[in-house]
């Protein structure tokens, strides 16, 4: 038994010394004028050629967006100079998953918000141990992004990471909740807090380019059993739109959706459109502390 789970936090640890390797390259790529669409297929693609697959689609958000923003199939976006950027990479190897991301600030402003999420995972990993509730997790987040004078978005959270289940339990909240969970030698877990200066909520807006498969279900048009044989090599992990076959998409896409098979991941913002970062490990929990594997 022990030998298993030492096999299983190995590949853990392959997929998180990718993911550095990719994250320090493509931090390099986000610069006034660069091409969002370049910089995903630039992380996703060096996933593969390193022995690894992507866990989800790159999420590349700027400025009040906070999550599932991905370039669609021929985006002409590039970055701007004022853009905040937040640049979050999963990579897994046969299933598990390594969890991280970072902010970039173009424009030199933001040096306090961007602290503001890197000190709460700072003193968020430092009490990460066998017997840790999500109680207490939750308020150290909290705390340490209002001590710095901004708001931890209350409906984003960290999360449990578990063969080809890039959101598995438990919930790891960015502010302090009456009931939790408590954590335990082995668990994987991907510590994740985001700091607005905004209200401290993020609604759904915008197309979403992020899908997942929910459950295979019989479909007529030969387009969309063909795209059905695509998703279901994801396993189950988020998917972009842009990584599918072309050939009639959005009709066999619309089937699939409305049969129930899919779900969506529209971009998340920040609700008054404050600006939002974000900062984000993988550890693995340890009797006396943790093992930050995408450091």
């Amino acid at each position: 038994m022990e030998e298993e789970i030492e096999l299983i936090l190995e590949n853990y640890r392959r997929a998180g010394v990718i993911l550095v390797e990719v994250r320090k390259e493509a931090t390099g790529l986000i610069k006034d004028g660069g091409s969002l669409l370049e910089v995903a297929e630039f992380v996703e693609n060096n996933i593969r050629e390193k022995g690894g697959e992507p866990a989800f689609p790159c999420n590349i958000s700027r400025n009040e967006e906070a999550a599932h923003a991905t370039p669609s199939i021929d985006d002409q976006t590039v970055f701007g100079k004022d853009d905040l950027v937040k640049l979050d990479i999963g990579v897994h190897i046969d299933g598990y998953i390594a969890d991280s991301a970072v902010t970039v600030d173009l424009s030199g402003n933001y040096g306090g918000l961007v602290k503001a999420a890197e000190a709460a995972l700072d003193e968020a990993i430092k009490i990460m141990r066998d017997g840790v509730s999500t109680i207490e997790i939750g308020e150290v987040i909290g705390t340490t992004i209002k001590e710095r004078g901004y708001k931890p978005v209350v409906n984003l959270s960290g999360h449990g990471l578990s063969r080809y289940d890039s959101h598995a339990p438990p919930t790891i909240p960015n502010v302090k909740y009456e009931h939790g969970v408590t954590l335990h030698e082995n668990n994987v877990v991907a510590i994740e807090p985001f700091a607005t200066d905004g209200g401290g909520k993020v609604v759904e807006s915008g197309n979403a380019e992020i899908f997942s498969l929910i459950k295979p279900k019989p479909v007529r048009m030969r387009e969309a059993k063909k795209l059905l044989d695509e998703i279901k090599n994801y396993q189950g992990l988020p998917f972009a739109k842009r990584w599918l076959p072309r050939e009639r998409l959005e009709l066999a896409l619309r089937k699939v959706e409305t049969a129930g098979i899919l779900r969506d991941y529209p971009v998340l913002r920040e609700e008054e459109k404050g600006m939002v970062s974000q900062a984000e490990h993988t550890v693995i929990i340890k009797k006396d502390g943790c093992e930050v594997i995408t450091k």
